[in-house]
C-alpha cells in the first residue's frame, strides 16, 4: 500500500508568548465599533448627564441643603460623570459579545489565534478606552456650565480606570451568559441601573440610617462614584484607601471569571 504524506501541518506560534499584533488589531475594532456610531455611543450618554443635571437642579432649586460642605450641584456633576462612565464601560463589552453571538461573527475572535486573555484583555481595555472619552468630553462641558475643576488627577484617573476596568469585565460576563437581548436588558435594568443610582450619585449616605449606609458600603458602585469625587472635591463619603483596596481586589477576581468562562467556552462553543 502506498503510504499517505501528510500535506497539511500545524502551523508553529510564531508571535511569542503574547500576540501583540493580533490584541491591538482586536483593540482597534473594538474602538472602531463605537466610534462609527459616536452619537448613540459617545454623544448620548454626556446628553443623559446634563439632562439628569438640568432636571435636578430646576426641580430642586437653590433650596437644597449642601452635601459635603459643597453646594449640591458641584456634588451631583462628578457623580453623573462617573455615572456614565460605569454604564457605558458596561454596555460596550456586553453589546460586543452579545452581538457577535447572535450575528454569529464571533467565530472570527474564536478562531482568530488570540488566547483567551488576549481577547478578554482587548475587549475590555476598548470598554475602558469608551469610559475615558466619555468622561473628559463630560468634564470639559461641565467646566464651563457648573464650573467643577480637577483637585486631584491621580483619583480621577485611578478610578475612572478602575470603574470602567470592573464593569468591562462584568459586561463580557454578562455577554457571555445572555441568549437574547431581554436578557441583556434584565442584567441593565435589574442590576446596573439600581446599584448605580443607589452609590450615592443623586445623595451622601451620611443621611441614610446606619444598616442602609452599611449596604451601601458593600455596593462596589458606591466606592467607584465616591472616588471619582474625591477627585474633585478631595472629600469623601467612605473611605478611599479601603475603596481602592476593594475595587482592585474585585477587578482582579472578575477578570478571571470573564477569562475562565471564554476559555471554556461558556455559551460560545457547543
Amino acid at each position: 500500500m502506498v503510504e499517505i504524506s501528510t500535506k497539511y501541518k500545524l502551523g508553529v506560534r510564531r508571535f511569542g508568548l503574547i500576540n501583540w499584533i493580533g490584541l491591538w488589531t482586536l483593540y482597534q475594532k473594538e474602538v472602531l465599533r463605537f466610534l462609527i456610531v459616536w452619537i448613540q455611543t459617545l454623544l448620548s450618554p454626556i446628553i443623559s448627564s446634563l439632562l439628569f443635571l438640568l432636571v435636578l437642579t430646576l426641580a430642586l432649586g437653590s433650596g437644597r441643603s449642601d452635601m459635603l460642605g459643597f453646594p449640591f450641584i458641584d456634588f451631583l456633576a462628578p457623580g453623573l460623570i462617573a455615572m456614565q462612565i460605569i454604564q457605558q464601560a458596561f454596555s460596550h463589552s456586553s453589546s460586543s459579545f452579545m452581538i457577535g453571538k447572535i450575528q454569529g461573527n464571533i467565530v472570527d475572535i474564536l478562531y482568530a489565534p488570540l488566547s483567551a486573555g488576549e481577547v478578554i484583555f482587548a475587549v475590555t481595555m476598548a470598554a475602558t478606552t469608551r469610559s475615558f472619552m466619555i468622561g473628559i468630553v463630560s468634564i470639559f462641558i461641565f467646566y464651563f456650565l457648573v464650573g467643577i475643576e480637577i483637585k486631584n488627577f491621580y483619583a480621577v484617573i485611578f478610578y475612572t480606570f478602575i470603574s470602567s476596568f470592573i464593569l468591562g469585565t462584568i459586561g463580557i460576563i454578562a455577554g457571555l451568559w445572555a441568549e437574547k437581548f431581554d436578557h441583556m436588558a434584565s442584567v441593565t435594568n435589574f442590576i446596573i441601573i439600581p446599584l448605580s443610582f443607589l452609590s450615592g450619585t443623586f445623595y451622601t449616605i451620611n443621611n441614610l440610617p446606619e444598616v442602609l449606609q452599611l449596604i451601601s458600603k458593600c455596593n462596589p458602585f458606591f466606592y467607584m462614584i465616591d472616588g471619582f469625587r474625591y477627585g474633585f472635591l478631595e472629600k469623601s463619603d467612605g473611605s478611599i484607601f479601603v475603596g481602592a483596596i476593594y475595587l482592585i481586589i474585585l477587578s482582579i477576581l472578575l477578570w478571571f471569571i470573564s477569562y475562565f468562562l471564554y476559555k471554556k467556552g461558556y455559551k460560545i462553543k457547543s
